[in-house]
């Protein structure tokens, strides 16, 4: 069965993340066309990128990232929840994704922001370096506002047309994991 991974791209504390990759979880969770597991990077602990030797050569020496090697090559695709911070991703995010190269390779994936702008320009940030590591990203995506979709700025409280563009995500990303399983399968 295809293996999609949510990932949870914020560590910071009292983090809105937290709630919007449960919901997503939760929602992917009765489907079953996948099997879905939720990923946090603050159980993974990951320094700021410390091997010596670029990731592309998967030479890697710290038990740290063979941790996390392990975790990300073990899916077929992913949907990544990504707070929006400076017109960006999450440093933690972004320092995650840099630690690997082939673990990324011919997998989907989906994307879900959140912030003042729905987390875009944070997923058009995501997009282009999902292109670098020869990921196929797909079109939909989920845009939630922390003025509108978030009580006092940190309850969240989604509107409902958001679980529509949730499962449209999750459509493309399911569909475009199995279309790449022949491009993993020969790498």
């Amino acid at each position: 069965m295809t293996k999609i991974g949510i990932i949870l791209g914020s560590t910071r504390p009292g983090r809105n993340g937290e709630a919007v990759a449960r919901w997503v979880y939760d929602l992917a969770a009765q489907r079953t066309d996948a099997e879905f597991e939720l990923v946090d990077l603050l159980d993974y602990d990951l320094p700021h990128l410390d091997e010596p030797v670029p990731p592309a050569r998967g030479q890697y020496s710290r038990p740290h990232t063979f941790r996390w090697a392990e975790k990300i090559a073990s899916f077929d695709g992913f949907v990544m929840v990504t707070p929006e911070y400076n017109h960006s991703t999450s440093g933690a995010l972004k320092n995650a994704i840099d630690f690997l190269y082939a673990e990324w390779n011919n997998k989907a994936v989906g994307f879900v922001g959140y912030g003042a702008v729905g987390g875009t320009r944070a997923v058009e940030h995501l997009r282009l370096i999902a292109a670098e590591l020869q990921m196929a990203d797909v079109r939909a995506q989920v845009a939630l506002s922390v003025l509108t979709d978030f009580e006092n700025f940190s309850v969240f409280k989604p509107s409902a047309v958001h679980a529509g563009h949730l499962s449209d995500v999750l459509d493309q990303v399911v569909a475009w994991s199995a279309a790449l399983a022949p491009l993993r399968a020969t790498a």
